[in-house]
């Protein structure tokens, strides 16, 4: 065999051992029907796992989420139950009343699970407590919801002015800590860029 005939079968095995790794890898299910496996992003093989989803309802939040880590759910989130719009900083402080999945779910690992929490000296909910939808061109009812809430469901741009309705001059501060007891507009009213004004009391005191 000259040179150029063995550098031509050089090339040409070359071609074909380069095809064949660029094939996906292929499995053989239970019943025989042939898969092809899933390759990740670092190039390892596998498909994704489904697990039964846990009962998380009466844990504190620190500890559901431990235990959903165990059970391989890593894609984890948390809401105010309340619909008060407070952050979960300390999740030890919060406990779990609802979960987005229901218990004995067989899930996929890669599954959301998000846990409606109060803190731990709070009563949960029947039902979690929804925070006021965006007003678009209308003024939500505001009555009873926290003030970081209202906040939140008006434009940005909106300019606002919160009092203490007991006409004590008490600074709001942390906003959802506070209740809405009065709103100006009135809900329903238009929005059309006009300030919006709130006047205020702690959650757990009474509006006057």
């Amino acid at each position: 065999m000259n040179r150029r005939t063995l550098a031509y079968t050089a090339a040409v095995i070359t071609i074909l051992a380069a095809s064949t790794a660029c094939q996906p890898a292929k499995t053989t299910g239970n019943n025989g029907s042939t898969e092809t496996a899933s390759t990740g992003t670092n190039g390892s093989k596998g498909a994704t796992a489904k697990k039964t989803v846990p009962n998380f309802v009466g844990m504190g939040l620190q500890s559901a989420q431990d235990t959903a880590q165990k059970n391989g759910f890593y894609s984890l989130d948390s809401h105010d139950a309340l619909g008060r719009a407070r952050m979960q900083i300390l999740d030890r402080d919060w406990k779990v009343c609802s979960q987005n999945v229901k218990a004995g779910t067989n899930a996929s690992t890669d599954t959301k699970l998000d846990f409606g929490a109060v803190k731990l000296e709070e009563t949960c909910p029947s039902h979690d407590q929804a925070a006021p939808s965006a007003a678009g061109g209308t003024m939500p009812d505001f009555h009873g919801k926290s003030m970081k809430a209202a906040r939140m469901a008006l434009d940005t741009s909106t300019s606002i002015t919160v009092n203490d309705a007991t006409g004590d001059g008490r600074l709001v501060i942390v906003e959802s800590n506070w209740q809405v007891c009065t709103q100006k507009p009135a809900a329903g009213a238009k929005l059309n860029g006009q300030p919006v004004e709130f006047t205020v009391v702690k959650f757990g005191e009474s509006c006057p």
